[in-house]
Protein backbone atom coordinates (compact mmCIF):
# COMPACT_ATOMS: atom_id res chain seq x y z
CA UNK A 1 0.00 0.00 0.00
CA UNK A 2 1.31 3.47 -0.91
CA UNK A 3 1.85 6.18 1.66
CA UNK A 4 -0.95 8.71 2.03
CA UNK A 5 0.17 12.32 2.24
CA UNK A 6 -1.80 14.69 4.47
CA UNK A 7 -1.14 18.43 4.54
CA UNK A 8 -2.80 21.25 6.42
CA UNK A 9 -1.84 24.88 5.84
CA UNK A 10 -1.47 27.85 8.15
CA UNK A 11 -1.17 31.08 6.20
CA UNK A 12 -0.49 34.53 7.61
CA UNK A 13 -1.18 37.69 5.62
CA UNK A 14 -0.45 41.27 6.65
CA UNK A 15 -3.58 43.35 6.19
CA UNK A 16 -3.68 46.51 4.09
CA UNK A 17 -4.60 49.11 6.68
CA UNK A 18 -3.25 52.62 7.22
CA UNK A 19 -2.32 51.97 10.84
CA UNK A 20 -1.30 49.04 13.02
CA UNK A 21 -3.62 46.67 14.83
CA UNK A 22 -3.78 48.27 18.26
CA UNK A 23 -2.23 51.73 17.85
CA UNK A 24 -2.02 54.64 15.40
CA UNK A 25 1.53 53.92 14.19
CA UNK A 26 1.78 53.74 10.40
CA UNK A 27 1.46 50.35 8.69
CA UNK A 28 4.00 50.67 5.87
CA UNK A 29 5.59 47.46 4.50
CA UNK A 30 7.83 49.55 2.20
CA UNK A 31 9.54 51.49 5.01
CA UNK A 32 13.29 50.98 4.66
CA UNK A 33 14.45 52.73 7.84
CA UNK A 34 14.28 50.54 10.97
CA UNK A 35 12.24 51.49 14.04
CA UNK A 36 10.50 54.50 12.46
CA UNK A 37 6.84 53.44 12.64
CA UNK A 38 6.72 52.67 16.36
CA UNK A 39 5.11 54.01 19.54
CA UNK A 40 4.81 53.04 23.22
CA UNK A 41 1.78 50.82 22.48
CA UNK A 42 3.36 48.59 19.81
CA UNK A 43 6.60 48.52 21.82
CA UNK A 44 4.72 47.19 24.85
CA UNK A 45 5.65 49.97 27.28
CA UNK A 46 4.10 49.66 30.77
CA UNK A 47 0.82 51.51 31.25
CA UNK A 48 -0.18 51.57 27.56
CA UNK A 49 -3.55 50.30 26.37
CA UNK A 50 -4.43 48.79 22.96
CA UNK A 51 -7.40 49.90 20.83
CA UNK A 52 -8.57 47.48 18.12
CA UNK A 53 -8.37 48.56 14.47
CA UNK A 54 -11.95 48.38 13.15
CA UNK A 55 -10.84 48.23 9.49
CA UNK A 56 -8.64 45.19 10.18
CA UNK A 57 -11.60 43.39 11.78
CA UNK A 58 -13.77 44.12 8.73
CA UNK A 59 -11.09 42.93 6.29
CA UNK A 60 -10.80 39.55 8.03
CA UNK A 61 -14.58 39.18 8.10
CA UNK A 62 -14.81 40.00 4.37
CA UNK A 63 -12.20 37.30 3.68
CA UNK A 64 -14.30 34.87 5.70
CA UNK A 65 -17.48 35.73 3.81
CA UNK A 66 -15.70 35.45 0.44
CA UNK A 67 -14.52 31.94 1.36
CA UNK A 68 -17.98 30.86 2.45
CA UNK A 69 -17.18 30.99 6.17
CA UNK A 70 -19.48 31.95 9.02
CA UNK A 71 -18.94 35.29 10.73
CA UNK A 72 -19.11 34.74 14.47
CA UNK A 73 -21.50 37.05 16.27
CA UNK A 74 -19.28 36.93 19.35
CA UNK A 75 -15.51 37.21 19.18
CA UNK A 76 -12.70 38.29 21.47
CA UNK A 77 -8.93 38.65 21.66
CA UNK A 78 -6.65 36.47 23.76
CA UNK A 79 -3.09 36.70 25.01
CA UNK A 80 -0.69 34.15 23.56
CA UNK A 81 2.24 34.03 25.93
CA UNK A 82 5.75 33.27 24.71
CA UNK A 83 9.11 34.99 24.76
CA UNK A 84 11.11 35.92 21.70
CA UNK A 85 13.30 39.00 21.09
CA UNK A 86 11.04 40.39 18.35
CA UNK A 87 7.94 40.22 20.59
CA UNK A 88 8.26 43.38 22.72
CA UNK A 89 5.37 42.70 25.15
CA UNK A 90 6.40 39.14 25.96
CA UNK A 91 3.00 38.03 24.61
CA UNK A 92 1.05 38.37 21.38
CA UNK A 93 -2.53 39.62 21.18
CA UNK A 94 -4.23 36.95 19.10
CA UNK A 95 -7.48 34.95 19.00
CA UNK A 96 -7.92 31.42 20.30
CA UNK A 97 -11.32 30.26 21.52
CA UNK A 98 -13.52 32.83 19.77
CA UNK A 99 -12.13 33.70 16.30
CA UNK A 100 -13.82 36.10 13.89
CA UNK A 101 -14.59 33.40 11.29
CA UNK A 102 -15.27 29.66 11.39
CA UNK A 103 -15.54 27.37 8.34
CA UNK A 104 -15.29 28.05 4.63
CA UNK A 105 -13.82 26.40 1.55
CA UNK A 106 -11.29 27.26 -1.16
CA UNK A 107 -10.32 24.96 -4.04
CA UNK A 108 -12.09 22.10 -2.26
CA UNK A 109 -9.98 22.59 0.88
CA UNK A 110 -12.00 23.19 4.03
CA UNK A 111 -11.12 26.24 6.11
CA UNK A 112 -11.07 25.64 9.87
CA UNK A 113 -10.91 29.26 11.01
CA UNK A 114 -9.75 32.74 10.10
CA UNK A 115 -8.63 34.96 12.94
CA UNK A 116 -6.85 38.23 13.62
CA UNK A 117 -3.69 38.95 15.57
CA UNK A 118 -0.73 41.31 15.67
CA UNK A 119 2.54 40.64 13.88
CA UNK A 120 5.91 40.43 15.62
CA UNK A 121 8.97 42.52 14.79
CA UNK A 122 11.72 41.43 12.42
CA UNK A 123 15.06 39.95 13.50
CA UNK A 124 18.17 40.40 11.37
CA UNK A 125 21.12 38.19 12.23
CA UNK A 126 24.78 39.01 11.69
CA UNK A 127 26.20 36.49 9.16
CA UNK A 128 29.14 35.96 11.51
CA UNK A 129 26.83 35.11 14.38
CA UNK A 130 28.14 37.90 16.63
CA UNK A 131 24.88 39.78 17.12
CA UNK A 132 21.24 40.19 16.05
CA UNK A 133 19.29 43.38 15.35
CA UNK A 134 15.55 43.87 15.71
CA UNK A 135 13.31 46.18 13.68
CA UNK A 136 9.96 46.89 15.36
CA UNK A 137 8.32 48.58 12.33
CA UNK A 138 6.38 45.36 11.71
CA UNK A 139 5.49 44.80 15.37
CA UNK A 140 1.76 45.30 15.84
CA UNK A 141 0.85 45.17 12.13
CA UNK A 142 -2.60 43.54 11.63
CA UNK A 143 -2.07 39.90 10.71
CA UNK A 144 -4.73 37.54 9.39
CA UNK A 145 -4.18 33.85 10.08
CA UNK A 146 -6.06 31.26 8.07
CA UNK A 147 -5.97 27.60 9.15
CA UNK A 148 -7.14 24.76 6.90
CA UNK A 149 -8.32 21.26 7.63
CA UNK A 150 -5.81 18.53 6.64
CA UNK A 151 -7.45 18.11 3.22
CA UNK A 152 -4.45 18.71 0.96
CA UNK A 153 -2.94 15.56 -0.54
CA UNK A 154 0.13 16.79 -2.45
CA UNK A 155 2.76 19.50 -2.67
CA UNK A 156 1.30 20.70 -5.98
CA UNK A 157 -2.17 21.01 -4.44
CA UNK A 158 -0.75 23.00 -1.52
CA UNK A 159 0.98 25.43 -3.88
CA UNK A 160 -2.20 25.88 -5.91
CA UNK A 161 -4.19 26.56 -2.73
CA UNK A 162 -1.72 29.24 -1.56
CA UNK A 163 -1.72 30.89 -5.01
CA UNK A 164 -5.53 31.01 -5.10
CA UNK A 165 -5.70 32.47 -1.59
CA UNK A 166 -3.21 35.19 -2.56
CA UNK A 167 -5.41 36.12 -5.52
CA UNK A 168 -8.54 36.21 -3.35
CA UNK A 169 -6.84 38.49 -0.80
CA UNK A 170 -5.75 40.85 -3.58
CA UNK A 171 -9.23 40.93 -5.17
CA UNK A 172 -10.75 41.74 -1.78
CA UNK A 173 -8.22 44.49 -1.11
CA UNK A 174 -7.43 42.79 2.19
CA UNK A 175 -3.71 42.36 1.53
CA UNK A 176 -1.17 42.80 -1.23
CA UNK A 177 0.06 39.37 -0.05
CA UNK A 178 3.49 39.94 -1.63
CA UNK A 179 5.55 36.98 -0.45
CA UNK A 180 8.85 38.64 -1.37
CA UNK A 181 8.07 41.42 1.12
CA UNK A 182 6.89 38.96 3.77
CA UNK A 183 3.28 40.16 3.49
CA UNK A 184 2.14 36.54 3.12
CA UNK A 185 3.87 33.68 4.91
CA UNK A 186 3.03 29.99 4.76
CA UNK A 187 3.48 27.06 7.11
CA UNK A 188 2.64 23.47 6.30
CA UNK A 189 1.71 20.64 8.67
CA UNK A 190 2.77 17.43 6.93
CA UNK A 191 2.32 13.77 7.75
CA UNK A 192 2.52 10.47 5.88
CA UNK A 193 0.89 7.16 6.67
CA UNK A 194 -0.03 3.83 5.09
CA UNK A 195 -3.30 3.69 7.03
CA UNK A 196 -6.36 5.91 6.99
CA UNK A 197 -5.10 7.49 10.22
CA UNK A 198 -2.78 10.46 9.88
CA UNK A 199 0.85 9.96 10.76
CA UNK A 200 2.94 12.13 13.06
CA UNK A 201 2.54 15.78 12.11
CA UNK A 202 5.60 17.92 11.35
CA UNK A 203 5.25 21.69 10.93
CA UNK A 204 7.50 23.38 8.37
CA UNK A 205 8.08 27.14 8.62
CA UNK A 206 9.91 29.80 6.55
CA UNK A 207 7.98 29.11 3.35
CA UNK A 208 8.27 32.53 1.73
CA UNK A 209 7.47 31.64 -1.89
CA UNK A 210 5.12 29.32 -3.75
CA UNK A 211 8.12 27.40 -5.00
CA UNK A 212 9.27 26.95 -1.39
CA UNK A 213 5.82 25.63 -0.41
CA UNK A 214 5.98 22.96 -3.10
CA UNK A 215 9.64 22.00 -2.68
CA UNK A 216 9.51 21.90 1.13
CA UNK A 217 6.49 19.59 1.18
CA UNK A 218 8.07 17.32 -1.45
CA UNK A 219 11.28 17.14 0.61
CA UNK A 220 9.49 16.53 3.90
CA UNK A 221 7.29 13.75 2.45
CA UNK A 222 10.39 12.02 1.09
CA UNK A 223 12.23 12.46 4.42
CA UNK A 224 9.38 11.03 6.48
CA UNK A 225 8.87 8.03 4.17
CA UNK A 226 12.58 7.21 4.33
CA UNK A 227 12.47 7.32 8.15
CA UNK A 228 9.46 5.00 8.31
CA UNK A 229 10.93 2.62 5.73
CA UNK A 230 14.09 2.31 7.82
CA UNK A 231 12.04 1.39 10.89
CA UNK A 232 12.42 4.75 12.65
CA UNK A 233 9.72 7.07 13.96
CA UNK A 234 8.90 10.57 12.78
CA UNK A 235 9.33 13.10 15.60
CA UNK A 236 6.59 15.68 16.14
CA UNK A 237 8.50 18.92 15.78
CA UNK A 238 8.78 22.26 14.03
CA UNK A 239 11.27 22.39 11.19
CA UNK A 240 12.56 25.28 9.10
CA UNK A 241 13.01 25.34 5.33
CA UNK A 242 16.50 26.19 4.10
CA UNK A 243 16.09 27.72 0.63
CA UNK A 244 19.76 27.40 -0.31
CA UNK A 245 20.15 23.74 0.73
CA UNK A 246 16.55 22.90 -0.25
CA UNK A 247 16.01 20.87 2.88
CA UNK A 248 14.24 21.13 6.24
CA UNK A 249 16.04 21.13 9.58
CA UNK A 250 14.81 20.87 13.21
CA UNK A 251 13.95 24.09 15.05
CA UNK A 252 12.11 23.03 18.20
CA UNK A 253 9.59 20.55 19.57
CA UNK A 254 6.04 21.25 18.42
CA UNK A 255 4.15 23.35 20.96
CA UNK A 256 0.60 22.66 22.05
CA UNK A 257 -2.02 25.29 22.89
CA UNK A 258 -1.39 24.92 26.65
CA UNK A 259 2.26 25.86 26.12
CA UNK A 260 1.12 29.36 25.20
CA UNK A 261 -1.07 29.75 28.32
CA UNK A 262 -3.88 31.50 26.43
CA UNK A 263 -6.23 33.69 28.45
CA UNK A 264 -8.72 36.46 27.49
CA UNK A 265 -7.04 39.80 26.70
CA UNK A 266 -8.07 41.97 29.69
CA UNK A 267 -7.44 45.32 27.97
CA UNK A 268 -9.80 44.75 25.03
CA UNK A 269 -13.59 44.30 25.27
CA UNK A 270 -15.30 41.38 23.49
CA UNK A 271 -16.81 42.12 20.06
CA UNK A 272 -20.42 41.44 19.08
CA UNK A 273 -21.83 41.61 15.54
CA UNK A 274 -25.47 41.78 14.38
CA UNK A 275 -27.08 40.10 11.38
CA UNK A 276 -27.56 43.53 9.80
CA UNK A 277 -23.84 44.31 10.15
CA UNK A 278 -22.90 40.99 8.52
CA UNK A 279 -25.29 41.49 5.56
CA UNK A 280 -24.00 45.01 4.90
CA UNK A 281 -20.47 43.56 4.86
CA UNK A 282 -21.54 40.72 2.57
CA UNK A 283 -22.77 43.26 0.00
CA UNK A 284 -19.22 44.62 -0.36
CA UNK A 285 -17.72 41.32 -1.62
CA UNK A 286 -16.52 41.79 -5.24
CA UNK A 287 -16.32 39.23 -8.03
CA UNK A 288 -13.70 36.69 -6.96
CA UNK A 289 -11.10 34.84 -9.11
CA UNK A 290 -13.14 31.62 -9.48
CA UNK A 291 -16.23 33.60 -10.50
CA UNK A 292 -14.23 35.64 -13.00
CA UNK A 293 -12.74 32.48 -14.56
CA UNK A 294 -16.22 31.03 -15.04
CA UNK A 295 -17.65 34.25 -16.49
CA UNK A 296 -14.75 34.88 -18.89
CA UNK A 297 -14.87 31.30 -20.15
CA UNK A 298 -18.64 31.29 -20.69
CA UNK A 299 -19.04 34.86 -21.92
CA UNK A 300 -16.05 35.15 -24.26
CA UNK A 301 -15.17 31.54 -25.10
CA UNK A 302 -11.46 32.36 -24.87
CA UNK A 303 -8.64 29.93 -24.13
CA UNK A 304 -7.93 28.74 -20.59
CA UNK A 305 -4.47 30.31 -20.83
CA UNK A 306 -5.83 33.76 -21.64
CA UNK A 307 -8.51 33.42 -18.94
CA UNK A 308 -5.82 32.68 -16.33
CA UNK A 309 -3.69 35.62 -17.49
CA UNK A 310 -6.67 37.97 -17.18
CA UNK A 311 -7.66 36.60 -13.78
CA UNK A 312 -4.14 37.10 -12.41
CA UNK A 313 -3.65 40.56 -13.94
CA UNK A 314 -6.65 42.66 -13.00
CA UNK A 315 -5.44 45.70 -14.98
CA UNK A 316 -5.24 43.58 -18.13
CA UNK A 317 -8.69 42.14 -17.37
CA UNK A 318 -10.15 45.65 -17.15
CA UNK A 319 -8.41 46.55 -20.44
CA UNK A 320 -9.81 43.42 -22.13
CA UNK A 321 -13.36 44.02 -20.93
CA UNK A 322 -13.31 47.61 -22.28
CA UNK A 323 -12.07 46.33 -25.66
CA UNK A 324 -14.91 43.78 -25.83
CA UNK A 325 -17.46 46.39 -24.74
CA UNK A 326 -16.37 48.63 -27.64
CA UNK A 327 -16.61 45.78 -30.15
CA UNK A 328 -20.00 44.62 -28.83
CA UNK A 329 -21.47 48.10 -29.36
CA UNK A 330 -20.03 48.38 -32.89
CA UNK A 331 -21.80 45.96 -35.27
CA UNK A 332 -23.54 43.01 -33.56
CA UNK A 333 -23.44 40.81 -36.67
CA UNK A 334 -19.64 41.13 -36.80
CA UNK A 335 -19.04 40.71 -33.08
CA UNK A 336 -18.15 36.99 -33.22
CA UNK A 337 -15.47 37.62 -35.86
CA UNK A 338 -14.17 40.68 -33.99
CA UNK A 339 -14.03 38.77 -30.69
CA UNK A 340 -11.99 35.96 -32.26
CA UNK A 341 -9.56 38.44 -33.84
CA UNK A 342 -9.28 40.42 -30.59
CA UNK A 343 -8.47 37.22 -28.70
CA UNK A 344 -5.77 36.22 -31.21
CA UNK A 345 -4.08 39.63 -31.37
CA UNK A 346 -4.36 40.15 -27.62
CA UNK A 347 -2.80 36.77 -26.79
CA UNK A 348 -0.06 36.40 -29.39
CA UNK A 349 0.89 39.98 -30.28
CA UNK A 350 -0.20 42.41 -27.57
CA UNK A 351 0.84 40.33 -24.54
CA UNK A 352 4.07 39.40 -26.34
CA UNK A 353 4.94 43.07 -26.83
CA UNK A 354 4.07 43.92 -23.22
CA UNK A 355 6.39 41.14 -22.03
CA UNK A 356 9.15 42.02 -24.53
CA UNK A 357 9.22 45.66 -23.47
CA UNK A 358 8.69 44.84 -19.77
CA UNK A 359 5.70 47.18 -19.53
CA UNK A 360 3.56 46.95 -16.40
CA UNK A 361 -0.19 46.79 -17.18
CA UNK A 362 -0.75 50.06 -15.28
CA UNK A 363 1.86 51.81 -17.48
CA UNK A 364 0.27 51.05 -20.86
CA UNK A 365 0.23 54.03 -23.24
CA UNK A 366 -2.29 52.40 -25.56
CA UNK A 367 -5.91 52.55 -24.45
CA UNK A 368 -8.59 49.84 -24.98
CA UNK A 369 -10.60 52.02 -27.37
CA UNK A 370 -7.67 52.26 -29.79
CA UNK A 371 -7.04 48.49 -29.60
CA UNK A 372 -10.72 47.92 -30.43
CA UNK A 373 -10.46 50.38 -33.32
CA UNK A 374 -7.52 48.42 -34.72
CA UNK A 375 -9.57 45.20 -34.61
CA UNK A 376 -12.46 46.94 -36.44
CA UNK A 377 -10.08 48.02 -39.22
CA UNK A 378 -8.92 44.42 -39.66
CA UNK A 379 -12.52 43.15 -39.79
CA UNK A 380 -13.38 45.80 -42.43
CA UNK A 381 -10.31 44.77 -44.52
CA UNK A 382 -8.94 48.30 -44.26
CA UNK A 383 -5.54 46.98 -43.22
CA UNK A 384 -3.74 43.68 -43.66
CA UNK A 385 -2.66 41.35 -40.88
CA UNK A 386 0.97 42.36 -41.41
CA UNK A 387 0.10 46.04 -41.20
CA UNK A 388 -1.98 45.45 -38.06
CA UNK A 389 0.99 43.87 -36.31
CA UNK A 390 3.24 46.82 -37.24
CA UNK A 391 0.67 49.36 -36.06
CA UNK A 392 0.08 47.46 -32.81
CA UNK A 393 3.80 47.58 -32.01
CA UNK A 394 3.91 51.35 -32.48
CA UNK A 395 0.73 51.81 -30.43
CA UNK A 396 2.19 49.79 -27.53
CA UNK A 397 5.40 51.86 -27.71
CA UNK A 398 3.88 55.31 -28.17
CA UNK A 399 0.10 55.15 -27.75
CA UNK A 400 -2.08 57.00 -30.25
CA UNK A 401 -4.88 56.18 -32.70
CA UNK A 402 -4.46 53.42 -35.31
CA UNK A 403 -5.89 55.49 -38.18
CA UNK A 404 -3.18 58.12 -37.75
CA UNK A 405 -0.48 55.44 -38.06
CA UNK A 406 -2.19 53.83 -41.07
CA UNK A 407 -2.06 57.15 -42.91
CA UNK A 408 1.43 58.23 -41.78
CA UNK A 409 2.95 54.81 -42.51
CA UNK A 410 1.06 54.33 -45.79
CA UNK A 411 -0.48 51.05 -44.66
CA UNK A 412 -4.05 51.46 -45.90
CA UNK A 413 -5.01 48.22 -47.59
CA UNK A 414 -5.25 48.30 -51.38
CA UNK A 415 -8.80 47.22 -52.15
CA UNK A 416 -9.09 48.29 -55.80
CA UNK A 417 -9.10 45.02 -57.75
CA UNK A 418 -8.02 46.71 -61.01
CA UNK A 419 -4.92 48.07 -59.29
CA UNK A 420 -4.18 44.66 -57.78
CA UNK A 421 -4.67 42.95 -61.15
CA UNK A 422 -2.05 45.19 -62.74
CA UNK A 423 0.41 44.44 -59.93
CA UNK A 424 -0.36 40.70 -60.18
CA UNK A 425 0.31 40.71 -63.96
CA UNK A 426 3.61 42.47 -63.34
CA UNK A 427 4.67 39.84 -60.77
CA UNK A 428 3.60 36.99 -63.10
CA UNK A 429 5.72 38.37 -65.92
CA UNK A 430 8.73 38.67 -63.60
CA UNK A 431 8.45 35.09 -62.29
CA UNK A 432 7.91 32.67 -65.22
CA UNK A 433 9.45 29.73 -63.34
CA UNK A 434 6.99 30.06 -60.43
CA UNK A 435 4.11 30.34 -62.93
CA UNK A 436 5.27 27.20 -64.73
CA UNK A 437 5.60 25.28 -61.41
CA UNK A 438 2.10 26.34 -60.36
CA UNK A 439 0.63 25.08 -63.63
CA UNK A 440 2.35 21.75 -62.93
CA UNK A 441 0.41 21.53 -59.67
CA UNK A 442 2.86 23.02 -57.12
CA UNK A 443 0.59 25.01 -54.81
CA UNK A 444 3.52 26.53 -52.89
CA UNK A 445 4.40 28.45 -56.05
CA UNK A 446 1.09 30.27 -55.77
CA UNK A 447 1.96 31.27 -52.20
CA UNK A 448 5.30 32.56 -53.49
CA UNK A 449 3.52 34.76 -56.02
CA UNK A 450 1.11 36.02 -53.34
CA UNK A 451 4.12 36.95 -51.23
CA UNK A 452 5.68 38.88 -54.12
CA UNK A 453 2.48 40.88 -54.63
CA UNK A 454 2.31 41.59 -50.89
CA UNK A 455 5.91 42.78 -51.04
CA UNK A 456 5.11 45.04 -54.00
CA UNK A 457 2.16 46.57 -52.12
CA UNK A 458 4.22 46.83 -48.90
CA UNK A 459 1.74 44.58 -47.14
CA UNK A 460 -1.18 46.83 -48.00
CA UNK A 461 -3.26 44.19 -49.75
CA UNK A 462 -5.46 41.33 -48.63
CA UNK A 463 -3.60 38.06 -49.34
CA UNK A 464 -6.86 36.15 -49.93
CA UNK A 465 -7.97 38.69 -52.54
CA UNK A 466 -4.54 38.50 -54.20
CA UNK A 467 -4.73 34.71 -54.31
CA UNK A 468 -8.09 34.78 -56.10
CA UNK A 469 -6.83 37.37 -58.63
CA UNK A 470 -3.74 35.28 -59.38
CA UNK A 471 -5.84 32.14 -59.84
CA UNK A 472 -8.13 34.01 -62.21
CA UNK A 473 -5.25 35.35 -64.34
CA UNK A 474 -3.41 32.02 -64.39
CA UNK A 475 -6.55 30.11 -65.27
Amino acid sequence: MEYQVTVGMEIHAELRTKTKMFCSSKNDPDEKHPNINICPVCLGHPGTLPVANEEAVKLVQRVGLALGGEIQKFSRFDRKNYFYPDLPKGYQISQYKYPLVLGGNLNGVRITRVHLEEDAGKLMHDPGGKFSLVDFNRAGVPLMELVTEPDIKSAKEAKKFAEELQLALQYLGASEANMEKGEMRCEANISVSKTSDMGTKVEVKNLNSFRAVERAIEYEVKRQIELLESGKKVAQETRGWNENKEETSPQRSKESAHDYRYFPEPDLPPMEFSNEYIEVLRATIPELPAQKRKRFTEEYGISAGLVETLVRERSLAAFWEKVISELREWEPDKFTEALKLASNYFTSDFLGLVKEKEILPDELLMNPENFAELIKMIVKNEISSRAAKDILRVMVEKGGEPLAYVESMGLKQVGDEKVLEEIAKKIISQNPKAVEDFKKGKQQSLQFLVGQVMKETKGAANPEVIKEILKKILG
